[in-house]
This record gives structure tokens, sequence and C-alpha cells, in this order.
């Protein structure tokens, strides 16, 4: 089999790979018109960040069955384009762990101490050693917000120099925090309490703008603000406007919105230190991804498993017809369910009833974890990293199968605790492939798990619909689907309303103020 390795990858890939006895060709920089007439003579294409692995250049790989990132993201992959080819597309996720989490405390030291400012000022003959004065770290309070893998390797490093670490991480467990010497608190509560606050969560659209005006107002005068996690996290802007203000009293940055950011003001401002996204670049790292990736891709083509794949689960498991609608059905249970908890969950119990299903109930866990964590994970996540993502985040999973249900032939009930809440969802599929969510909470009502969700309890009396439809009219948000589930007349009941666009976060306090409406969430699925 032949292998093109196509960007700039330590040499000891190509050797492990020419060990394992393929052909490897090593071509780096190849322009793309080039890269397409080569393209459909390689059975594996290695790729860092430079190239570009688009639907157009995967529609000339006639032979290619895996695509293999040396490093974390996937960004410069088309991973559907790839997915409806049936071609892998694996990384090697875990491989920079220590380098970020080190050069996040390189730019702590540095952010704390001016030391980028000190040499500029000391090249240029000048010994101003008041104007450099720094604050210590030991006593200092630092709020991680996302306590993945990096995350948890820079709450061990921030501990040493006798830091207060507090965290926040929608899936990690209280009691697995505490294990790690890390405080877990809400987000408002962590904002409030930190001197320096790194982050370490993926960039998704929960996450963009994280770190914004309104974040900003909640922080300490003077908070320092880190980010080597992924550009856009940290709104740029509403930083700019917090250092101008002294809000913020520096911030160093390795990632940026655009990158290369170009004549940036940030870069400007003389509280700001940045690098050029050098969290992965050592190498140590370097090497471990050239390393784990040779690995990876030998054992897939050699066929000895498939680990640190994106899109396993579609190309591995051959699954039945009949089986794959409860799939997709059992990872919108989680998606939602994810959106719907306000609080970290620690345990989730999947019942599978009917058939088909007995053989199914390991897919069908895995299938509501990746739901769960696919909006919260920094790495990409999978049918075959779910569960293991599970139990590293102290989550009690359960599943279990019974052969009846009193109602559907098929279901699958998924119920999840966090501690202080309790919930459950259910679902059927209706014919081949009708997804429908059939239980929330104990009321039985019937939901197209799509779009945009809006989720309340309330009173079952008169005019409680029209006064939520009335506030949804007047900014013009208009009404696609409606359920209704109550426990009887006059007593609770929850609604669940589709709608064509998202709901602004102040209508949603109206909507909380309503006399009648209780517990108001919001889900895109």
């Amino acid at each position: 089999m032949n292998i093109l390795i196509t960007d700039q990858v330590e040499p000891v890939c190509a050797d492990l790979l020419k060990a394992e006895g393929f052909a490897v060709d090593v071509k780096p920089t190849l322009p793309e018109a080039e890269l397409k007439s080569l393209i459909s003579n390689y059975d594996a294409l290695v790729v860092r960040s430079s190239t570009q692995v688009t639907a157009s250049l995967l529609a000339e790989a006639r032979r290619l069955k895996v695509v293999g990132r040396a490093g974390a993201g996937v960004d410069n992959i088309d991973v559907e384009a790839a997915t409806r080819r049936g071609i892998v597309v694996m990384n090697t996720p875990g491989g920079n762990t220590i380098s970020t989490a080190e050069h996040t405390i390189s730019l702590l030291l540095s952010l704390s101490r001016n030391i980028p400012q000190a040499w500029e000022s000391l090249k240029r003959g000048k010994w101003d050693r008041k104007q450099f004065t720094g604050t210590e770290l030991h006593g200092k309070t630092i709020g991680i917000v996302g306590l993945g893998k990096v995350g948890r390797e820079v709450a061990v490093r921030c501990q040493a120099f006798g830091m207060i670490v507090i965290g926040f991480d929608p899936v990690l467990s209280a009691e697995l925090a505490a294990k790690l010497g890390v405080e877990l608190v809400p987000l408002g509560e962590l904002y409030k309490r930190s001197d320096f606050i790194s982050v370490h969560t993926p960039l998704s659209e929960e996450t963009r703008g994280l770190i914004g005006e309104r974040a900003l107002a909640q922080c300490k005068d003077g908070v320092r603000i880190i980010n080597c996690a992924r550009g856009g996290i940290v709104d740029e802007n509403a930083l700019l406007k917090g250092l101008q203000s002294g809000k913020v009293a520096g911030a160093a940055l390795d990632v940026f919105e655009q990158e290369p950011p170009g004549d940036h003001p940030l870069l400007k401002h003389p509280h700001v230190i940045a690098t050029p996204h050098l969290g992965a670049s050592t190498e140590e790292a370097q090497e471990k991804v050239a390393r784990q990736i040779a690995q990876q891709i030998s054992d897939m083509l050699k066929e000895r498993g498939i680990v640190g794949a994106v899109n396993a689960d579609v190309v591995q498991l051959a699954l039945k017809k009949e089986v794959k609608p409860y799939v997709q059905l059992a990872e919108k249970l989680g998606l939602l369910q994810a959106q719907l908890m306000g609080d970290g969950i620690k345990r989730i119990t999947i019942t599978c009833f009917g058939g088909f299903l007995a053989s199914s109930v390991d897919l069908v866990a895995a299938s509501v974890l990746k739901g769960v964590f696919s909006r919260l994970m920094t790495e990409p996540v999978n049918l075959i990293n779910a569960p293991v993502i599970a139990r590293e985040a102290g989550i009690v999973v359960n599943s279990q199968w019974q052969s009846e249900h009193s109602t559907y032939s098929h279901l699958i009930s998924v119920q999840f605790d966090s501690g202080r809440e309790q919930r459950t969802l259910s679902g059927t599929v209706f014919g081949d492939s009708h997804l429908r969510i059939v239980e929330v909470d104990g009321y039985l009502l019937e939901i197209n798990p799509e779009g945009y969700l809006l989720f309340y309890h309330n009173v079952d009396r008169p005019g409680m619909l029209a006064k939520v439809g009335g506030i949804l009219a007047d900014q013009g948000i208009n009404i696609a689907g409606l359920a209704l589930g109550r426990e009887k007349a006059g007593g609770k009941a929850v609604t669940v309303i589709t709608v064509d666009s998202p709901i602004p976060s102040d209508i949603l306090v109206r909507l909380r103020d309503v006399d009648g409406v209780y517990d108001v969430r919001v889900a895109r699925l």
C-alpha cells in the first residue's frame, strides 16, 4: 500500500510506516493541482495543518482509505466529505497535551512578571525596574475554563506555584475535580473570584465569544486572561476594551480569531503578550504525534483496529438498517440533555426496550455519550472514545435491555442525574426513519428532535401558551411546532415549542417572568 505525507511531519513517521512494509512518499508543500493529480495513487494521506483536504481533493482520491492528522484539530479536513466517501479521518488529540499545558504556564509567568516587555525595554538600553513590577502567583486564584486533558495538566502545575485553582467544566464531576485539587464552581463564580483566567475549551457555537463583555464585567478589576485553546473563545474586541479601561490588567494569547492576525490592535497594547500558535510546537510533541499517527494508520490498514478516528462510527460499524435510526435517536437524546441539564452529569442510565436492540445496547449507550460530549469536549468525540471520556470525567454509565415496553415495540429511555436534578428523555422511531421524543421527565408528548427547541414547565391553566406565544411573536420568532404534556387537568405540565430561529437571552428572561412558567430552557438539534 502507498502512503503520502504532504506536510512537515517528523521523519520518524515515515520511518515507522516503511518498517511496517508500506511504500511512503514525502512531498511537503505540494500545490493543490499537483496533489489532486497524485492522490489517486495512495491508500493513506498524512497531513498537519498546511494541506487542505477538501471535498474536491477527496473526489480524486479513489484509493484513499484514511487521512491522518498529526495533531489535534481537523479544521483543514472536510470530515463530512471524507465520511461520505468511506474514508476514515483520524487525529492525535492527546499528543500535544503537555506541550500546550507548559506553554500556558510559560505565558502565565511571562504575563505576571512582564518578562517580554522588560526584555524589549532592556534591549533599548533602559534599566527601568519600577515600570515592570510584577505580581506573584502564590496565593492568587486561577480559574480554568475547561478541565479536559490540557486544563487538568495546567491545574497541576498551578498548584505547584501555590495558586488556588478553581474550575468550570460541564462534564467533570465535583468528586473527580476534588481529587484533582480543583474546586468546581459555576462559570459566574469563576469570573468573580479569579485573578487569572485560562481557557481550555473547544471552539463551538456555545463557547464562541465566551469571554466577552458580559463575562469581563463580572470579573475582578485587574483580571488577567490567557488563551492557548482556540481563537474566538475570547472576544478580541471586548478584551481590547477591557484592557483600555483597566478592567483587564493583561492578556496572553497564543491563538487569534484570524491567523495570522496581521496588524491587530491587541498586538500593540503594552499589556498584551502573544505567540504565533506555539502551543503544540515542541520537539517532543511533534515526534509524539508523528509516532502516534504512524501507529494508528498502520493498525487500521493492517486491520488491527481503529484508534483516534473522528468518523469511525460511520466507517467501522456496519450497522443493520433497522438499528441506524435508533443510533441517531440516541445521539440526539444525549445532545439534547447536554443542553438542558443545569449542572454536571454524574450518572447516566440507558434502557433499551425491544427485540433487535438487545444486541445494540452498548452501541446505543455510546451514541448517547457521543451526543452528550460532542459540544463539550476539545477533542473530537466518536463511538469509540465517548465511553472512555465518560470514565475519565467520573460519570457512571449504566446500560440495560428489557424485552418489552408497555406502549412501544422499541424504545430508548435515558435518565440523567447531576446529583441536584434528575431528568429523563425517551424516544422511539416511527416507520423506518421518523425519530420522535415521546417522553420528557415523565410527561408524555411527541417531539420531532430537530431545530431550535424551547422547553418549559408550567401550571396547566388557560392562557399560558398565549402568553408565551405572544412574547415570541413580539420578537418575530415563528413557532414551527408544539408539543404539550400534563399530569392532570389544572396540574403541572411541560411544553416544548419548536421555533425557526434562536431565542435571545433577554427574551428568555421575559419568559421566565411569566407567572406560572418555570424551568425555561433552550436547545438546538
